[in-house]
């Protein structure tokens, strides 16, 4: 029998692998938008939203949970080392890292909310394709030879 599957069926990568693209994307971004901008800037929503639905697209249906989770723990991972190291990225000059985190939060929360809703969208809508596959499968697989 022919394999039939597909990258929106299958996945690409194995979720540890889609964990560390995600963060290696995710720190990339910051460093171009910090450097260009010298904080977190508008550009920084955009890409996260598109790398959330990128990570979605490409882990393999076996870990859509472990990207699933994903998105809010990269945020919270990046405005918690920006808030160690440079809170003046996300919130004011003076601020301590709770108050940078909270502040980096606040202020990126619409893409935190939609990259959320895009990945979890994607993964619903794989997972759906998948079901449906299988269950053709399951009839095809059913029927006797006439």
């Amino acid at each position: 029998m022919s394999h039939t599957g597909s990258v929106w069926t299958d996945g690409l990568e194995p979720g540890r692998q889609a964990v560390a693209l995600g963060v290696a994307a995710v720190l990339t971004i910051v460093a171009i938008d910090v450097l260009l901008v010298g904080e977190l800037s508008f550009f920084f929503d955009l890409c996260f939203i598109v790398l959330c639905l990128g990570l979605a697209l490409v882990v393999r249906a076996h870990d859509f949970f472990t990207v699933g989770v994903l998105p809010p723990l990269m945020m919270l991972a990046v405005f918690t080392l920006l808030g160690a190291v440079a809170p003046e990225t996300v919130a004011d000059r003076g601020d301590g890292l709770v108050q940078a985190l909270v502040s980096g939060l606040a202020h990126h929360s619409g893409a935190l909310v939609a990259g959320y809703a895009v990945c979890l969208g994607t993964l619903w809508m794989r997972q759906r394709t998948i079901r449906q596959r299988s269950d053709v499968r399951g009839s095809d697989s059913q029927r006797l030879p006439s």
